[in-house]
């Protein structure tokens, strides 16, 4: 299989330094001047600014190789809107989930109309190029008309108390949303959420389903996958 990491030519410090600070930032609640500090403490001298065009660079990309190397999505959508401030305007962020917790994909929007859900669901057919089997939402009604005119034939269940896997995927959004105390534009809240969703979620398998052993087994194959994606190592390690 060939390498998917990108091209780290032309930077000054090694693929190791930079695939170590995106990872630190994106799977840590860490400021930019954190991960420094944390890099200082090993002995190299990198500037905040530096790791913040890494992350700009190569969060993305590391992201999307890392939901292309996961099993196929499940069958069963969980669909969730939350409310996030950029800039001091209020903005909906729409995130969808399978019954795994995968996250499918995340849409910022200034809306959460039926236009805006639309929107999503077709973002989302395109993305995963399978309906599915069931939608789960809260009682929000945009979700119904827009369902309906985008997939007519797939199960829709409304229920607050059905919702709590699209709920608790916000959580560790939150938690990085006071982290950098807001976000300060759409496409910069848009492509830091789209790599965050992506990195973050392979370093929390569900551990609590998982014997002590079996964890540290599974964390090892995917920290062995995130060095392959990266271009630290270069060959994938086996499931």
């Amino acid at each position: 299989m060939r390498s998917a990491s990108p091209s780290c030519k032309g930077n000054r410090y090694p693929v190791e330094v930079i695939s170590h600070c995106v990872w630190l930032y994106f799977r840590f609640p860490l400021s930019f001047r954190e991960v420094e500090e944390l890099m200082l403490e090993r002995g190299i001298v990198v500037s905040y600014e530096t790791i913040r065009r890494w992350c700009s660079k190569f969060g993305q990309t590391y992201a999307g190789a890392l939901r292309r190397r996961q099993p196929q999505f499940g069958d069963k959508w969980h669909l969730d809107e939350v409310v996030i401030k950029i800039n001091g305007r209020l903005q909906y962020l729409w995130r969808a989930v399978d019954q795994d917790g995968h996250v499918l994909d995340i849409l910022v929007q200034n809306r959460r109309d039926k236009a805006a859900a639309r929107r999503f669901f077709r973002r989302l057919l395109k993305k995963t190029r399978t309906p599915p089997r069931v939608v789960v939402t809260d009682k929000l009604r945009s979700y119904d008309t827009a369902l309906r005119e985008v997939m007519p034939c797939v199960e829709h269940r409304q229920s607050k108390y059905l919702n709590n896997r699209a709920e608790n995927s916000h959580q560790p959004t939150r938690q990085r949303e006071r982290t950098l105390k807001g976000f300060r534009s759409v496409g910069g809240a848009h492509r830091f959420l789209s790599a965050f969703s992506g990195t973050s979620p392979h370093f929390r398998p569900r551990r609590h389903l998982m014997t002590t052993p079996n964890y540290r087994a599974e964390m090892t194959v995917r920290f062995a996958n995130w060095k392959h994606i990266t271009g630290v190592t270069g060959r994938p390690a086996a499931a």
